[in-house]
C-alpha cells in the first residue's frame, strides 16, 4: 500500500481499484492529486485477493472485512483526520459497503456498477443509499453497468463520451471531487 502526501494531512484519502484493475487507474490519480493538491494524505490499496494473486474479488463479506482492517491500521497512523473512502468499479461498492463501519465522512464512488452489464432488474443502488454518509458518483454515460440516479447519492455525475473505463475527463473528475474533498477536509 502507497502512502502520499502531508504527514500532518486535513483528510486522508483511501482508494481501491476495480475487479480486475490496479490502483494505478487514471480516474484514481486524478482523485489523488486533487487530494494531494488539497492538502490530503492518500492511500492506493491493493485488495488483498490482487496481491495473493487473485483475479475476482470472492465473497463481498470476505473483500469488505479485508477492507475494514486495512483501514483500521490506516486510521492508527492518521487519528483524528477525516476519512474519504474511495474507489472505483468494485472497489467502489466496497467503500460503500463499509462506510459506516470505516467511519468515513464521505465517499467517491468512480465507475460505480449500477448492475450487470445488461441486467438492470440486478440494481445494486442500495449500496449507494446504504452508505450512511455522502456519496459523489462520477459515471461515464456509454457505461455497460449503468448509470446511478440522482436519487441514489448526494451528486451523480456522468461524464459524456466515456464508458467505464472512465479514461478521459480528468479535468473533469478533478472539478467534481474537490468541493467535496474541501469539505470533507475541513
Amino acid at each position: 500500500m502507497a502512502v502520499d502526501g502531508r504527514t500532518n494531512p486535513r483528510f486522508l484519502v483511501v482508494l481501491t481499484h476495480g475487479a480486475a484493475g490496479g490502483v494505478d487507474a487514471p480516474d484514481l490519480l486524478v482523485v489523488r492529486r486533487k487530494a494531494l493538491e488539497l492538502g490530503g494524505a492518500v492511500a492506493r490499496v491493493m485488495q488483498p485477493y490482487r496481491v495473493a494473486g487473485g483475479r475476482a474479488p470472492g465473497s463481498a463479506v470476505k473483500q469488505d472485512a479485508a477492507w475494514l482492517e486495512v483501514i483500521a491500521d490506516l486510521k492508527k497512523r492518521f487519528r483524528k483526520v477525516p476519512l474519504v473512502q474511495g474507489g472505483r468499479s468494485n472497489g467502489a461498492r466496497v467503500a460503500c459497503r463499509t462506510a459506516i463501519d470505516a467511519g468515513a465522512v464521505g465517499v467517491i464512488a468512480l465507475a460505480f456498477p449500477l448492475h450487470p452489464p445488461g441486467r438492470p432488474e440486478l440494481s445494486r443502488a442500495g449500496e449507494l443509499r446504504g452508505a450512511g454518509t455522502e456519496v459523489v458518483v462520477i459515471n461515464g454515460d456509454r457505461d455497460p453497468f449503468g448509470v446511478s440516479d440522482a436519487a441514489d447519492a448526494t451528486v451523480v455525475h456522468v461524464l459524456a463520451g466515456q464508458t467505464h473505463a472512465l479514461k478521459g475527463g480528468a479535468a473533469e473528475i478533478s472539478s467534481v471531487v474537490e468541493p467535496w474533498l474541501i469539505k470533507w477536509g475541513s
